[in-house]
């Protein structure tokens, strides 16, 4: 980007959580090169006030409709146009005022936003992996009709994708997903029986949501992973290893068919991977901690432990089956991830309850974008009845 280019505007999806926040610090610090359009928020009408405030972007979104007024009261001083509720979300998606969608909504409700974005030829920095469990062929076949670039923003597919840049033409051996393994890395499950919220919490090496904190510690976040690189990368399942690497160091790993292997390596901070994605192809300068080689002690890599771990079993089950199965198993986990923060169930119960509903709801090979909708909503009924939400 040279001073003549005009800013890239960003559509910011997801703007107060962990991801948006971060993607708006970089923006912050880059305001030559970027502004942000459009911020979106679920629910924290407060922070999203802060932010619109702060940055005066086009339009706001609130998801929840109770909080509008407040919204609208608050930023009526402003130029900022405000909608409210989720259909707003997918038609804001629609219009023609922003050069990237950055997606950091997350879960599910990510996707047809994203969808909208696609369609209107809008490139997706994509931080929401569950878009690409939940209906990855779709996504990804739309991106490439649209001729719709998707970068990664996810630290480990960020990764990978940079270790791709000027391989075009090489073909790709494997894949390597590195885990740091969670808080709870070389537990066994007598002790994670035990386990509370806040425990789950804690996570060693980076700084999340709580949603994505509680994937992390079961390990479910790493199966996700794999099933978000098949569809970004064209990949086999048999091309996908996750290998743990407790010092989050080496983010991902590619090997090529002639065996040589590509890292991509940095402190574990997910403005880098953010800012990546906004300012891609180029790569632009900032004040981020540098890895310092002088002072490392060890890089240790082990095999998951998927007997403890089983998320991670039922991810790569599901990886393998493909059709609506994944969309199956991240109804699932949403609905059990939510019990769990709630102190509804236990640890380990979240993987009772995925599995069950991984094995009750009709399997379909090949779904429609319309039955990958259906099969989420059983999916979600069936695990809150389990649970009785």
């Amino acid at each position: 980007m040279t001073p003549e280019q005009p800013k890239r505007r960003i559509a910011l999806f997801g703007s107060t959580g962990s991801i948006g926040t971060q993607a708006l610090e970089v923006i912050a610090a880059n305001p030559d090169k970027f502004s942000a359009e459009i911020l979106t928020a679920h629910s924290n009408e407060e922070l999203l006030i802060e932010q619109a405030l702060k940055f005066q972007p086009n339009i706001v979104v609130i998801g929840d409709e109770k909080k509008y007024e407040k919204v609208k009261k608050e930023l009526s001083s402003t130029d900022v146009k405000v909608f409210a509720g989720e259909k707003a979300l997918e038609e804001t998606a629609a219009i023609d005022c922003y050069d990237l969608m950055l997606a950091g909504i997350v879960g599910y409700a990510g996707l047809r936003p994203t969808l909208k974005a696609i369609s209107i030829g809008k490139p997706v920095a994509l931080a929401n992996k569950e878009t690409l469990v939940v209906a990855g062929d779709i996504v990804m076949r739309k991106a490439v009709e649209n001729r719709v670039p998707v970068i990664p923003v996810d630290s480990e597919h960020s990764a990978i994708f940079q270790c791709l840049v000027g391989e075009t033409r090489n073909k790709i051996e494997k894949v390597i997903l590195t885990a740091s393994g969670g808080p709870f890395l070389g537990r066994k499950p007598n002790y994670l029986v035990n386990v509370k919220r806040e425990h789950a919490l804690q996570h060693p090496n980076w700084s999340m949501g709580a949603k994505i904190t509680i994937d992390s510690a079961t390990l479910m976040n790493k199966g996700l992973e794999m099933i978000e690189a098949k569809w970004l990368f064209n990949l086999k399942p048999e091309q996908i290893q996750v290998l743990v690497h407790p010092q989050s160091i080496i983010h991902s790993m590619v090997q090529f068919e002639d065996g040589s292997i590509k890292a991509q390596m940095g402190l574990p901070d997910m403005k880098l991977p953010i800012q990546y994605a906004l300012a891609f192809p180029k790569r632009i300068p900032n004040q981020f901690p540098r890895y310092d080689f002088k002072k490392v002690s060890t890089l240790t890599f082990e095999e998951p432990d998927i007997r403890t771990f089983r998320n991670l079993a039922l991810a790569i089950e599901a990886l393998n089956k493909g059709g609506n199965l994944p969309s199956i198993m991240n109804a699932a986990n949403e609905i059990a991830v939510y019990a769990f923060l709630r102190n509804r169930i236990n640890f380990l119960d979240m993987t009772d309850v995925i599995e069950k509903t991984m094995q009750k709801i009709s399997y379909i090979e090949r779904p429609t974008l319309e039955e990958y909708y259906e099969s989420d909503g059983e999916a979600r009924t069936f695990a809150a009845d389990m649970i009785k939400l």
